[in-house]
């Protein structure tokens, strides 16, 4: 299997073969069955996830209800920031929703390979910001938008959802009660 990391670093600087090398030690890459928690509550999380193929679900659970705050597909990474930086521990889980292959982003790796090669800090940063900033926007779009709204957002930007997550899944990542959840489709599918 290529290295997903090796490519996507390459597309924004050439790497020589030492870098490269660097990037497959820190970062390696496995595969995970299906309902694999790659990180539960209360664990701090020492890892962070870059997803090459499948899918991961962050969820939490409150009275006992499992609600899905995100989904974490192709060329994503799932990291809880709060639990890494700040040694608490997660409240959240990252579970596998199906058979998922990811690159395992560890912080103490990382800054290691940093430290060796220098200008992957500055390639990263640049990364994680505009990862942050489709988070918030995102987010800011998820919380101004009825649940129709919401819905007809997830047909548009990331319609492969709808096919690979189970429906009460995906009504508790938008907020709402899988019955709510059957009523919008309903209605859109009647209105096609």
């Amino acid at each position: 299997m290529k290295n997903t990391l090796v490519e996507m670093m390459s597309g924004f600087i050439d790497l020589s073969n030492e870098e490269k090398q660097g990037i497959l030690k820190a970062f390696p890459i496995k595969t995970f069955a299906k309902e694999t928690d790659l990180l539960v509550e209360g664990q701090i999380a020492r890892d962070a996830y870059f997803v090459i193929k499948g899918c991961l679900r962050e969820y939490s659970i409150q009275d006992g209800e499992e609600i899905t705050s995100e989904f974490y597909t192709e060329f994503q990474s799932a990291v809880n920031f709060d639990s890494m930086a700040n040694g608490k521990p997660s409240k959240y889980y990252f579970t596998c929703t199906e058979e998922t292959t990811v690159a395992i982003l560890n912080s103490e790796k990382e800054n290691a390979l940093y430290k060796k090669f220098p200008r992957f800090g500055e390639v990263c940063r640049v990364e994680m910001e505009k990862m942050l900033g489709a988070s918030q926007e995102s987010l800011s779009t998820f919380k101004n938008a009825t649940p129709k709204e919401r819905y007809l957002n997830l047909l548009e930007n990331r319609p492969n959802l709808i096919q690979r997550v189970p429906q009460y899944q995906l009504a508790s990542y938008l907020g709402i009660k899988p019955e709510t959840l059957s009523r919008i489709r309903g209605k859109i599918t009647v209105k096609d």
